[in-house]
């Protein structure tokens, strides 16, 4: 079982792999994947996003994580609150990444 210190390191490498894949997919120009707190919203007031983009992302992480988001509108909310939701997210339904895959 991985120590508390790596899955840490785990989290915070995926975070940047996330900010990376958001301005990458998102075309985010002025925005650098370092500049983007991983506690901020990703919708409304915090990054920005809109309906559109969290769609477009949601696209990128299925074909780059192999993680689908369902129906569950609650779900995917929470799941794309922020980027360290969304990390958590992926660890957990990711193959090979986390305790379940749905």
């Amino acid at each position: 079982m991985p120590s508390d210190a790596a899955a840490n390191e785990s989290q915070a490498q995926l975070e940047l792999e996330l900010k990376q894949l958001i301005v990458d997919t998102l075309k985010l120009e002025d925005t650098a994947a370092e500049d983007i707190d991983s506690s901020e919203p990703l919708v409304g007031d915090g990054l920005g996003l809109d309906s559109i983009d969290i769609l477009e992302l949601a696209m990128a992480i299925h074909r780059h994580y192999g993680v689908k988001t369902g129906s569950d509108d609650s779900q995917n909310r929470e799941a794309y609150a922020s980027v360290a939701s969304l990390a958590a997210f992926i660890q957990n339904h990711a193959p090979g990444r986390g305790a379940s895959s749905e």
